[in-house]
């Protein structure tokens, strides 16, 4: 096996493809090359790299590297917010997702990992599926326009098989209570002093019933909607993304994928730009999770729209505060007041 060897000379790209070939070498035979490496778009928290591994047999395997950044400057932005606090690693993310696909979630295969040395952050490794996850081509692209009508049914039936897991079978995670989760975003509110009258309403209604919460706790994606999903002719190919993932109530997770910016201006249609509640909630009984009641969801879309609308506030006010200076936090900032309206027309 041939030792990757950190040059200064060389790029980060040839310096990383230096660590694929050692540790695929272990995993393919030596001789492994790789080819297409490139960086794919992603937050300041992680890397995400696409290439082929070359192997001696001639085979080709396609392959997703996720590692943390090799500079360890991870985005602060969510420091302290449940964003951030409950963020998992990349060595759990790849065992949740591992875990979803044997429990029948669409899901790209984890066939091993990368461990932390001189060399590289930790991370794992995918074969890399083939389909779209940018939410605005899935629902405007005529490639999909077949798989359109099937995804809110697919989307529920994937929630269901992962929200089952044991929770004993699970890396240890952290939870949140929504009482507690919802005290956290009032407290962000609250030192922006920048009031926002839809929001405060939100906050009231959501205090008033926190009942409708539901009192279930199980392995929540966290951030489940159109964009963090893969999409191919036939419909849902793969869930995506997973370190935001935590524990908490399930109907969070449906909930968000009703948040009404997943939608991408396809409005008339719930659940992703693509569906209605009732297809979602029919797949999520399927899969096994049970009959979750509409209003329960309406409750986790009203609390979901005024989570989105405090997290625009946090990145507007980064790049306010000069934190972080970015024309994409700017921009995101200002749909604070587009949230605010999304929030008044579900309370209204």
């Amino acid at each position: 096996m041939v030792e990757a060897v950190q040059n200064p000379d060389l790029t980060a790209d040839q310096q990383l493809a230096d660590v694929l070939r050692d540790r695929l070498a272990s995993e393919y035979g030596d001789g492994t090359e790789i080819e297409g490496l490139v960086r794919l778009s992603g937050g300041a928290s992680r890397e995400t790299w696409s290439f082929d591994a070359l192997k001696p047999d001639g085979g080709r395997q396609p392959l997703i590297l996720k590692r943390d950044p090799m500079d360890r400057q991870v985005d602060k932005t969510f420091e302290g917010v449940p964003e951030g606090r409950l963020a998992v690693d990349r060595l759990t993310e790849g065992r949740l997702i591992q875990l979803a696909g044997a429990a029948g979630t669409p899901a790209p295969t984890v066939p091993f990992f990368l461990s932390a040395d001189e060399h590289t952050t930790p991370g794992f490794f995918t074969h890399r599926l083939e389909g779209e996850a940018l939410g605005r081509r899935i629902l405007r692209e005529d490639a999909y326009a077949n798989a359109r009508p099937k995804l809110a049914f697919q989307i529920g039936h994937a929630a269901a098989c992962f929200h089952g897991l044991d929770l004993d079978t699970l890396p240890e995670m952290r939870g949140l209570p929504a009482a507690e989760e919802l005290l956290h975003y009032r407290t962000i509110m609250d030192s922006f002093q920048q009031p926002h009258a839809g929001f405060e309403y939100g906050f009231r209604w959501l205090r008033e019933r926190l009942e409708a919460a539901g009192n279930r706790y199980t392995l929540n994606h966290g951030d489940f909607r159109n964009g963090n999903i893969l999409v191919d002719e036939n419909g849902l190919a793969g869930v995506l993304d997973w370190e935001s993932a935590h524990l908490g109530n399930p109907s969070a997770d449906l909930g968000w994928m009703c948040v009404r910016s997943w939608r991408y201006g396809y409005h008339d249609k719930v659940v992703g730009g693509f569906g209605d509640v009732t297809e979602l909630l029919d797949g999520y009984e399927a899969g096994g999770g049970g009959r979750i009641s509409p209003d329960e969801i309406h409750f986790w879309q009203v609390f979901g729209t005024l989570r989105w609308g405090i997290l625009c506030m946090i990145l507007g006010f980064t790049h306010l505060d000069g934190e972080q200076r970015s024309v994409e936090y700017a921009a995101i900032g200002r749909r604070a007041a587009e949230t605010e309206h999304d929030l008044m027309l579900l309370l209204d």
